[in-house]
């Protein structure tokens, strides 16, 4: 027992001291093709990027997100009904097409809402991003 729980605050210590990586990028515009918006996000410890994603209202929007493989689970969350958008997909190092059409245009976060209680969530630890809905 008292060997679990070493080992329990060490992987705690190491998930705890992993850095988020920063997107300084400028914003990331979809590419239309077959009337369609297609962006590309990676994702891994602690970060999104692109981590501001810009599409156009009233065209369908497919964003191609995958992550780093690795233990720590992520996923992909934007809560966005005003514009039509929700959307809440567990990712893996396999590519997820997710499919929306934003209805508003606006700002909306998307995030990963995955995190251990007495510790910061992958979204307070840097893990989110915005997608920017213009006309």
């Amino acid at each position: 027992m008292k060997k679990l729980l070493i080992l329990n605050l060490f992987f705690l210590g190491i998930v705890g001291c992993v850095a988020p990586k920063a997107d300084s990028a400028p914003p990331k515009e979809a590419t239309i093709t077959a009337n369609v918006q297609q962006v590309h996000i990676d994702g891994g410890a602690y970060f999104f990027k692109p981590n501001h994603v810009i599409v156009k209202v009233n065209i369908p929007v497919e964003l191609i997100v995958k992550v780093e493989s690795g233990l720590i689970p992520h996923n992909f969350v934007i809560q966005a009904p005003e514009a039509g958008i929700m959307v809440k997909e567990s990712l893996s190092s396999d590519a997820k097409t997710i499919r929306f059409t934003p209805k508003a245009v606006g700002k909306y976060p998307f995030y990963c809402s995955h995190g251990l209680p007495f510790v910061k969530s992958h979204r307070e630890r840097g893990m989110e991003g915005l997608i920017e809905v213009v006309e």
